[in-house]
């Protein structure tokens, strides 16, 4: 198929680049970015051609702008009536509707949006792990979903577009979050006396060693550590020392690491001891002061 694509960054030069690789053809590129668009030419050469000489040969149209842009620029297709029967506008948000695109309910064109649940760094490294990335999709030419993000080399899951911000929150939390909790951990361990440098190389495998493990087991097989033993003695010391701005964030996700140890518990057929249980949520929910 032809297609296009409106804003040459990261995820849209990564796209058109394993597009162009199963055999789609390019027909154009929009990006008021001169620099991104120089960048997009190291890895498939094109002319810079205006918008209104390819989009009507474009089947499917890439809007891969940053996320406050999107909808600018399909009001910007739309106002100018730039756009032909049956084509399909495609954006890559994770938190936005596919209905974000649609400015005029009479339009003849379908609306989709295909997210990569993956953290990109840069080009090279996003063509690379698109494969076996995994895509939330919805819209209303799902099918078609399926199949770019096959060609794609992903892994396609059809979203419920009215809970898509909850799927993004899930998002933020594991990618987002691991980095913010990676930053608390460094600073416990200044607190501790090592240097942060130091400190966040010795983290590093034990984080890698938490992620294989969830890996191969799972949810909620793979916890460990005091909490997962019902070691209330340990949490309280860790509890003594805390720093109060770091005690808040420890409190609220040792209970709800809590609910996952007493699952784990369950799985092996047994249970938290009914006082340990009672003694672990007093101590997490017991603030100092």
């Amino acid at each position: 198929m032809n297609f296009g694509i409106i804003g040459a960054g990261i995820v849209g030069t990564a796209i058109a680049i394993r597009l162009d690789r199963a055999g789609h053809r390019l027909v154009g590129v929009e990006t008021r970015s001169q620099n991104s668009y120089q960048r997009f030419c190291k890895y498939l050469q094109w002319e810079k051609l205006p918008l209104e000489e390819w989009i009507e040969d474009a089947d499917l149209v890439f809007f891969t702008t940053q996320d406050g842009m999107i909808r600018t620029a399909a009001e910007e297709l739309t106002r100018k009536r730039l756009y032909k029967p049956g084509q399909i506008w495609i954006h890559c948000s994770g938190s936005m509707s596919s209905r974000a695109l649609q400015i005029d309910s009479g339009l003849p064109v379908k609306y989709l949006s295909l997210h990569p649940l993956q953290a990109f760094a840069g080009i090279e490294q996003a063509v690379e792990l698109l494969q076996g990335t995994h895509f939330g999709i919805e819209g209303d030419a799902e099918q078609m979903g399926f199949e770019i993000v096959n060609q794609l080399g992903g892994i396609p899951h059809r979203l419920d577009p009215q809970k898509k911000p909850l799927y993004h929150a899930g998002a933020v939390v594991a990618s987002n979050y691991l980095i913010t909790l990676a930053d608390l951990a460094v600073q416990l361990f200044e607190q501790a006396g090592i240097g942060r440098e130091e400190a966040l190389e010795s983290l590093l495998p034990l984080i890698e060693g938490a992620l294989q493990n969830l890996r191969q087991a799972g949810i909620p097989q793979a916890l460990t550590g005091p909490i997962a033993r019902g070691d209330a003695e340990v949490v309280r010391s860790h509890l003594n020392q805390m720093p109060l701005n770091i005690e808040g964030v420890y409190r609220e996700l040792g209970l709800a690491t809590l609910e996952v140890g007493r699952a784990k518990k369950e799985m092996a057929g047994s249970e938290y001891p009914k006082d340990i249980w009672e003694e672990m949520n007093k101590l997490l929910k017991k603030r100092k002061g």
